[in-house]
């Protein structure tokens, strides 16, 4: 038995931008005392500059470098910072630092942006001391050295440098050049985040929400979460929108979730698209809509995220929301598999088992549900358990499907806890063990499995790995029985004719044994048939014996093969044909697993009562009748016959 996965929810986890800043040039106060009077300022500033004023060199850098008031000019800019740092101005020493690490101006030299940079440093300028930071963070223009960039943003972050105490934070989150320590993370996320600092704020968040470096406090959690958000960041506003989906440190609120979800996610946050596309194929703050899931799903999916990918695939696999496209649904999940989605995993190799999408290749279905299996995902543990029992694209190896079904049962599986009973109680891939059989059944049928139901049902009644109790038995057969099970509903028919556990009750009995007769089960069939022929709970009725005796031969059950032959001897509901009576004889003789003394005394009776003709004509229809799917056949032919009388 194959079982697809179906993600019905997606793990609505925060996310924490882990990132390092990087380095920045700043603004300039000199030119921001004007305003937008930017010709006031060019007026005013362009002497000074001239004159030797450094900071004045600095601000009207400042304006060439962004066009405000004289025309955009990269070189003219460099040239007064240039001027500006050869006077030893912190600020003019920073900015022709950025411009050398951007190429503004001149071709980029990282080398040479860090010695600005230092020359700025070292004079105690907070903005300078975290860009060298950044540049030992990430080994531009030096060798790379976190313990360097962790000291070089204290300098700064210990000035109140938002961006600094940021990064800081993060080097304590991260271990980063200094000993990992949430707790010191979390108090300069938090300097950062009293500043505004978006990333900061939504980080603090997580480690509200995760209990990481503070205690864990989930409005407090939200509260930061919501600032960030406020401010037009996409992780904050997911992280936002995860917290309203799950009643965290919030009311929950699904439509609420959803409005901080499409913030997000217009921003382009895959994450987001992926939850937003769940929102809809969910019905939850938003009505139901299957194709707008799937807009959202796609477009999460093309920026390569997972969990879109596989909800994206599943979706044309069942043809929700598109039409279905089992090559598109292959693609999808191949996609996410590759990056180790398990759930993706398994369904494609049911793709490849059931050749949906892709070409049937059961050892390729294998390999993919190996590696879901592998990660511990139970419905590939259980599928790569039936592809060993069977010797689909692995040698058939019984012990490796039981060691597969038990992982799988072990995580709750019922269909698997029912396949792990079977094997102990016939002792294939372990030793027979009947009252480990019983434990798995147990554990399947409290889960509601039907088949273990009626199994433990049986192994009650018949005393296996448990003491014999008939009250038991007829207790887990009804359960079975009254989820349509065939062969529960047979027990019962068994258990009220038979009188075992309960009083005897012809008419229970009958309703049960029509009920499972009419979903095929042969046994069923055949004992309704005996029912009819004997008159116990129904009126006495020959053909309708037959008929019934009929359908359970066809599947060939050598008890009914048995009945109906007699049926053929005697002309009881059907006409006589001593032949053909003699056929079904010598076919329900054939299965060794029938011990029906009377059997052989009956054929070798009639057949000496036979001519040596039909004798042979009586042989030659028995392997006819023993054909695959020719049972019917051979009857229609049969009662079309214009002689189909033996002898007496």
């Amino acid at each position: 038995m194959n079982v697809r996965s179906k993600r019905l929810a997606l793990c609505f986890l925060s996310v924490v931008l882990f990132v390092a800043l990087p380095a920045i040039a700043g603004s300039d106060k000199g030119v921001a005392a004007y305003g937008s009077d930017y010709a006031r300022a060019y007026k005013e500033l362009r002497p000074l500059a001239e004159q030797g004023n450094a900071a004045a060199q600095k601000s009207l850098g400042w304006m060439y470098e962004n066009g405000l008031g004289v025309p955009q000019d990269d070189v003219e800019a460099l040239k007064w910072y240039r001027k500006a740092a050869e006077q030893g101005y912190a600020d003019g020493q920073n900015t022709l630092g950025w411009m050398y690490e951007h190429g503004r101006g001149l071709p980029q030299d990282e080398a040479e942006a860090v010695q600005w940079y230092r020359k700025a440093a070292e004079q105690g300028f907070a903005m300078a001391q975290y860009n060298l930071g950044v540049m030992y963070d990430n080994g531009r223009g030096v060798p790379q050295d976190y313990v360097e960039a962790a000291q070089w943003y204290r300098k700064a972050a210990e000035q109140g440098y938002a961006d600094a105490q940021y990064n800081l934070g993060w080097m304590y989150a991260n271990g980063r050049g200094v000993p990992q320590d949430y707790a010191e993370a979390a108090q300069w996320y938090r300097k950062a985040a009293e500043q505004e600092h978006v990333d900061a704020q939504n980080n603090l968040g997580w480690m509200y929400a995760n209990g990481q470096g503070v205690p864990r406090d989930d409005a407090e959690a939200a509260q930061w979460y919501r600032k960030a958000a406020e401010q037009g960041d996409a992780v904050a506003q997911f992280n936002l929108g995860v917290m309203y989906a799950n009643g965290e440190g919030v009311s929950q609120d699904d439509a609420e979730a959803v409005q901080w979800y499409r913030k997000a996610a217009e921003q382009g946050n895959a994450t987001a698209q992926n939850n937003l596309g769940w929102m809809y194929a969910s019905g939850r703050g938003v009505p139901q809509d299957d194709a707008e899931a799937v807009h959202w799903y796609r477009k999460a999916a093309e920026q390569g995220d997972a969990d879109a990918q596989y909800n994206l695939g599943f979706r044309y696999a069942n043809g929700q929301g598109v039409s279905r496209d089992y090559v598109e649904a292959a693609m999808w999940y191949r996609r996410s598999a590759q990056q180790g989605d398990a759930d993706a995993q398994v369904n494609l190799g049911v793709m490849y088992e059931k050749g949906q999408g892709v070409p049937q290749d059961d050892a390729e279905a294998v390999w993919w549900y190996r590696l879901a299996a592998e990660q511990g995902n139970a419905v590939a543990q259980f599928n790569l358990g039936v592809m060993y029992e069977n010797g689909r694209g692995v040698p058939q190896e019984y012990a490796e499907a039981v060691k597969w079904w038990h992982r799988a049962a072990e995580q709750g599986v019922a269909v698997a806890q029912t396949n792990l009973g079977v094997t102990y109680a016939n002792g294939r891939g372990v030793p027979q063990d009947d009252v480990e059989a019983v434990k798995w059944y147990r554990k399947a049928a409290e889960q509601g499995v039907a088949p273990a139901q009626y199994n433990l049902g049986w192994m009650y009644a018949l005393g296996r790995g448990v003491a014999r109790d008939h009250a038991e038995a007829e207790k887990w057969y009804r359960k079975a029985a009254e989820q349509g099970d065939a062969a529960a509903q047979f027990g019962l028919c068994v258990m009220y004719m038979g009188g075992r556990g309960m009083p005897l009750d012809d008419a229970e009995a009958v309703k049960w044994c029509r009920l499972a007769a009419g979903q095929g089960e042969a046994a069923a069939q055949n004992n309704l048939g005996w029912i009819y022929a004997n008159g116990r709970g129904v009126s006495r009725d020959d053909a309708e014996a037959a008929k019934w005796y009929r359908k359970a031969a066809e599947q060939g059950a050598a008890a009914a093969q048995y009945n109906l032959g007699r049926m053929y001897e005697s002309g009881q509901g059907v006409d006589e044909d001593q032949v053909l009576a003699y056929a079904l004889y010598n076919l329900a003789a054939a299965d060794n697993s029938f011990k029906e003394k009377k059997l052989l005394a009956d054929r070798d009776r009639l057949g000496k009562a036979l001519s040596r003709a039909e004798v042979l004509e009586g042989q030659a229809l028995t392997r006819e009748l023993a054909k695959p799917g020719n049972f019917a056949k051979v009857l229609a032919l049969r009662m079309t016959s214009a002689d189909r009388k033996g002898a007496r």
